[in-house]
C-alpha cells in the first residue's frame, strides 16, 4: 500500500491538496489511500480529493499519530501548536502504511503531504470515504 499522510488546515482547497498530491506522487508508485488524523475527518478538502481520485479515505486515531511521531524526521513547531503533534502528514502516513517513509513532507497551500508505503493501512486507521 502506498499512502499520501495529509496535513489540513480549515481553508484548505480541494485544488491546492490535488495539486500538492500531484506533486508528491512524483516518481513514485500510484496512491493506494488518502490517510487524514481524526481531528480533520470531515475536511471537505481531503473527502473531495479522495473522491476526485477514486482512493479511500482513511481516518488515523489521535494515538496512532501519537505513537508514529518519533518515526517522523519534521517537526514543524506551527502544527504542534495547533495540534499537539510536531508533525501531522508524516504521522499519518507512517501510521496508516505501518512501514517506511518515501517522501517526507511537502508543503502547500494550507496543506502539507508526505508518503508512506506498508501493509497496516486497514488495521492501523479506519475507513471514511
Amino acid at each position: 500500500m502506498i499512502i499520501a499522510g495529509l496535513g489540513l488546515r480549515p481553508y484548505a482547497t480541494p485544488e491546492a491538496l490535488l495539486a500538492l498530491l500531484a506533486e508528491a506522487q512524483r516518481g513514485l508508485p500510484p496512491f493506494t489511500h488518502l490517510a487524514v488524523p481524526e481531528f480533520r475527518a470531515d475536511a471537505p478538502a481531503a473527502r473531495q480529493a479522495a473522491a476526485a481520485l477514486g482512493l479511500p479515505l482513511l481516518v488515523v486515531p489521535r494515538a496512532a499519530l501519537e505513537a508514529a511521531q518519533p518515526r517522523c524526521p519534521t517537526r514543524s513547531a506551527t502544527a504542534l501548536a495547533a495540534t499537539g503533534l510536531a508533525s501531522v502528514a508524516e504521522g499519518c502516513a507512517l501510521a496508516a502504511a505501518g512501514g517506511v517513509l518515501l517522501r517526507p513532507r511537502m508543503a502547500g497551500e494550507g496543506v502539507t503531504c508526505a508518503v508512506a508505503s506498508g501493509v497496516a493501512a486497514a488495521q492501523a486507521a479506519g475507513s471514511a470515504a
